[in-house]
């Protein structure tokens, strides 16, 4: 299996749930592991921020923060919900997070100015604002949010795909984060191969998570 769709992610996802029986919130698990050590094996760090959104994606970052804590690197937590509510699976982990006492900075309009200097002063932007859900245009904060990304000194790692990135097309979406890396779950996706896409990708990571091969490429690979 090359290249996953918009739509492939959204069912690779519901049939290893339905199908295999595999929790939502181990596959999340998985793929944050699988970031983890894409982090740990780069650094090391002086200091991380991830920026997260409401989705599944946001969910990724808050179990990355929780597992580097397991591992003794603190990582800073910017949380962009924009008004919306949480994934269950991402309010799973920011629980998570909030009972071990980790700490968890949610931003709002009212606060945008808090969110540069937090970045600025980063090393490693750690990128789970949108996924692969992502189409249309990006509106603000996010499309706020994502310019202070890219003019950020720090490094920048994309979860899955770079925020702001149709998945499909790979272009952006308006704006979309300019990353030095992505680590992208399961397969790259459709529009990684996108005669532009690598300027917003940077160096493509594949990470499995948890899913057989053989049962993937008998649904998928056809």
């Amino acid at each position: 299996m090359k290249y996953l769709s918009r739509e492939a992610v959204r069912q690779v996802d519901q049939l290893a749930m339905d199908q295999l029986g595999i929790p939502g919130l181990l596959l999340m698990e998985n793929a944050a592991r699988g970031v983890c050590q894409q982090i740990q094996d780069s650094g090391p760090w002086r200091r991380i921020v991830i920026v997260c959104g409401h989705g599944n994606n946001g969910g990724d970052g808050l179990a990355i923060a929780r597992l580097l804590a397991a591992e003794g690197q603190a990582a800073e937590v910017l949380l962009i919900r924009a008004g919306r509510k949480l994934s269950a699976d991402a309010q799973a982990n920011l629980d998570f997070l909030v009972r071990s006492g980790l700490p968890v900075q949610e931003a709002v309009n009212e606060v945008a100015g808090l969110i540069p200097q937090s970045l600025t002063a980063a090393d490693l932007i750690v990128d789970c604002l949108l996924g692969t859900g992502m189409r249309g245009v990006v509106r603000a904060p996010f499309a706020d949010l994502i310019e202070q990304i890219n003019v950020s000194s720090a490094q920048i790692l994309a979860v899955d795909v770079p925020s702001g990135m149709d998945c499909d097309s790979g272009e952006p979406c308006g704006c979309c984060v300019r990353a030095d890396r992505t680590v992208t779950f399961v397969a790259a996706k459709q529009g990684f191969a996108g005669a532009t896409a690598a300027q917003w990708t940077g160096e493509v990571t594949v990470c499995q998570i948890g899913i057989p091969q053989s049962w993937l490429q008998a649904r998928f690979d056809r």
